[in-house]
C-alpha cells in the first residue's frame, strides 16, 4: 500500500490529543510502537481559536514519545461533521456520484463550496442503495490540517473518530451479536456508533464529561482547571446514601453530578436506539461497547448495564493489533478508551476498510497531488536536459566528425588534383584516338562497301552471264546528291534467257546497297554475234547502306575474297 511500514495515527479530540506510532507486521497486521496522550489544557467552551493548543499539544506528544516527522492520518471529532444518511434508488455504478451530489446538496445545512464532504456506500436493502453522507465546514477541517503541518507533520487523511472506531471494532471483534453499539464518552459529545452487519449509523449527542466539569464548577464555585482535577479525583456514578466527613461529602457532592449527567445521557441514548430502530430498520443492542475518557468513571458501566438492560464492556482494540514488547502492558491497559480511533487510523492505510471517509480539504489535496507528482516533473525535466545535453553533445561529436571527415576528403582532393589534370588531358587524347578510329574504321567501312558491294553483283549472276564493266556514273547536276551505278554484262543467248537477266538485275536489290531506283538501258544481242546478249543497267546506291545486308565477316573489317568473273575464259576462248 505504502512505500513504508512507518504508519502515524493522530486523533485530535476536544480535550486532548493521542498520537501513535503503528508498524507493518506480516504484510496485512499492525503492531502499536509508541503513543503517546497530551491533553490540550483549554476550555473548549470558551476558548475561540484552539490552534495554538493543537499545535503545541501535537509538539508535546512527538517530544514526549521521540516520534520522528512524517505522514500522519488524522480523524476529526464527530460533534464537527454533518454525517447523513439516504437511500437511493437502483441505478447503474456511472449515475450514483451525481444523484449523491444532488442528495448532499438537499442535505446539507451549508453551500457546497463551504463543506468538505464525502460519500460511502453501506448496503442494499430491498432494492434501494443505503448512503452514508459526512460533510464538514471547511474553514475547520482546514484549521486543524494546517495545525498538524505546523507541528511538523504531514497530514495525507482525514477521518471521522465515529467511523475510525467503526473500523476498528469491525477488524477486532468478529463475534459480534446481531447489533453492537458503541458509547465513545468524550469531552464534549457522545459518539453513539451503531454496527450491524454492513449497517452503520451514528449520532453524536452533546452530553459528556465538559458538562460534568461545569456542573462541578457551579457546584464547589471552581474554576475549570480545578473543577477538571476534582472530577478525575472524586468523579463516580452515585447510587445514593449517606457520607459522613467533609471529604465523602464532596464524592457524594460530585457523584450525584455524574449521576445526573449519566441519566441526561442514558435518556439521549435510549432516543438515539429508537430512532435507529424505527427509522433505519436496526435492531435493539445486544451489546455496548464503552470508550473515551469519560467511560472510565467509575460504575458507568454497571450504571448502563442496569439502565440498559443489555451486555456492557470496554472497548478493546488491541485484540487482533500486537502491541510492542517496549511498551509497558499497564500504561497500554490504562489508555485502552482513548486507543480505538488511532487503530481505526492505522487500519485506514493498511487494509481496505468497511468505511473509507476522507474529508482532505481541496486545496491540501491538491498540493498532495502535486507533490505526489514532483518526483515525476524532476525526472522528467532531468530526462529533458538529460536529453538535450546527450543530443548536444552528439551533435558536438557528428560536427567534429564531420570536420575531420571534411578535411580528409579535402586533402584527398588536392591530392587527386594533379592525377586528375594527367586524366584530363588523356581523356582529350583519347578524344582524338576515337575520332582517328572513326575516320580509319570509315575508310575501312567504304573500303569494305565497294568490296562486299562488288561481291554481290558476281554471287547473284546465273550461269552463263558475266559482267564487262562496273561504273560509278557522275551526276550531271552539280547540286544533285543521289549517286548510280552502271553495270555492264553479257551472257550466252542459248543458257540466259532475257527473263534471267531481268530476274538478276530485281534480286540486286536485295544486297541492300541499292536503293528502289533501278532502270535497265538495254538487253539485246550483241553484234555481229547470235550467241551473245548484252545487257545494261543503271541503280542507285543507298547513302546508308543496311546492316543486315553486310555479312559478319566486314563488320569485323576482315579481308574480303572477291569471286573471279565467271567464264571469263570460256568467251575469250570461244572468241
Amino acid at each position: 500500500m505504502f512505500g513504508s511500514d512507518r504508519i502515524l495515527a493522530l486523533d485530535i479530540g476536544n480535550s486532548k490529543l493521542v498520537l501513535a506510532e503503528f508498524r507493518i507486521i506480516e504484510t496485512t497486521s499492525l503492531e502499536l510502537v509508541n503513543y503517546s496522550v497530551s491533553p490540550l489544557g483549554f476550555d473548549p467552551e470558551t476558548t475561540l481559536d484552539s490552534s495554538a493548543y493543537i499545535v503545541s499539544g501535537i509538539r508535546d506528544a512527538m517530544r514526549s514519545s521521540g516520534i520522528r516527522p512524517g505522514a500522519v492520518a488524522v480523524s476529526v471529532s464527530g460533534q464537527m461533521v454533518f454525517p447523513r444518511y439516504v437511500k437511493l434508488p437502483p441505478v447503474t455504478p456511472d449515475k450514483i456520484s451525481q444523484i449523491v451530489k444532488y442528495e448532499a446538496q438537499q442535505n446539507v445545512p451549508f453551500p457546497m463550496d463551504e463543506v468538505v464532504w464525502d460519500y460511502q456506500l453501506v448496503g442494499q436493502e430491498t432494492g434501494e442503495l443505503s448512503v452514508l453522507l459526512v460533510a464538514v465546514k471547511g474553514d475547520l477541517v482546514k484549521n486543524l490540517t494546517d495545525c498538524v503541518e505546523a507541528a511538523g507533520l504531514d497530514p495525507i487523511l482525514v477521518d471521522v473518530s465515529p467511523l475510525a472506531l467503526y473500523n476498528a471494532v469491525r477488524y477486532n471483534y468478529s463475534d459480534l451479536p446481531g447489533c453492537t453499539m458503541i458509547l465513545d464518552m468524550g469531552a464534549r459529545s457522545t459518539n453513539v456508533v451503531f454496527v450491524e452487519g454492513t449497517k452503520i449509523f451514528s449520532r453524536s449527542i452533546p452530553v459528556a464529561g465538559t458538562m460534568i466539569t461545569k456542573d462541578v464548577m457551579k457546584e464547589f464555585e471552581l474554576s475549570f482547571e480545578e473543577a477538571e482535577q476534582l472530577k478525575v479525583a472524586h468523579a463516580f456514578v452515585g447510587f445514593g446514601g449517606v457520607y459522613e466527613g467533609h471529604e465523602v461529602g464532596v464524592a457524594d457532592r460530585t457523584s450525584k453530578i455524574v449521576r445526573n449527567i449519566m441519566t441526561r445521557l442514558h435518556a439521549e441514548v435510549i432516543r438515539t436506539i429508537n430512532f435507529y430502530r424505527s427509522q433505519q430498520g436496526g435492531s435493539q443492542p445486544g451489546m455496548v461497547l464503552l470508550t473515551g475518557g469519560c467511560s472510565v468513571i467509575p460504575h458507568v458501566n454497571t450504571f448502563l448495564k442496569d439502565k440498559l438492560k443489555t451486555e456492557v464492556d470496554f472497548l478493546n482494540p488491541f485484540r487482533n493489533v500486537a502491541v510492542s514488547s517496549s511498551i509497558e502492558s499497564d500504561k497500554v491497559a490504562a489508555n485502552l478508551h482513548l486507543l480505538g480511533e488511532v487503530v481505526g487510523l492505522a487500519l485506514r492505510r493498511t487494509l481496505s476498510c468497511p468505511v473509507e471517509i476522507n474529508l482532505m480539504p481541496p486545496v491540501l489535496a491538491a498540493r498532495k497531488v502535486l507533490q505526489r507528482r514532483l518526483p515525476f516533473f524532476g525526472l522528467a525535466a532531468a530526462g529533458l536536459v538529460l536529453t538535450v545535453l546527450v543530443f548536444g553533445l552528439f551533435l558536438h561529436r557528428m560536427s567534429t566528425l564531420a570536420e575531420k571527415r571534411r578535411d580528409m576528403v579535402q586533402g584527398r582532393l588536392e591530392a587527386l588534383e594533379s592525377p586528375n589534370l594527367k586524366l584530363g588531358e588523356f581523356s582529350k587524347q583519347k578524344e582524338q584516338l576515337y575520332a582517328k578510329a572513326e575516320d580509319l574504321n570509315g575508310l575501312i567501312v567504304a573500303r569494305t562497301r565497294w568490296v562486299v558491294m562488288m561481291n554481290g553483283l558476281h554471287q547473284r549472276l546465273a550461269p552463263g552471264m558475266w559482267l564487262t564493266s562496273v561504273r560509278l556514273m557522275t551526276p550531271k547536276d552539280a547540286k544533285a546528291t543521289a549517286i548510280r551505278l552502271e553495270i555492264r554484262g553479257m551472257a550466252f543467248s542459248d543458257k540466259v534467257t532475257n527473263q534471267a537477266i531481268t530476274e538478276y538485275v530485281a534480286s540486286l536489290k536485295s544486297i541492300g546497297y541499292f536503293s528502289d531506283d533501278l532502270q535497265i538501258k538495254r538487253i539485246k544481242p550483241v553484234e555481229g554475234t547470235d550467241f551473245a546478249t548484252e545487257f545494261t543497267v543503271e541503280i542507285g546506291l543507298n547513302a546508308k547502306p543496311c546492316d543486315r545486308t553486310v555479312p559478319p565477316s566486314v563488320k569485323a573489317v576482315e579481308p574480303v575474297v572477291v569471286l573471279p568473273i565467271q567464264n571469263k575464259k570460256t568467251v575469250t576462248g570461244e572468241a
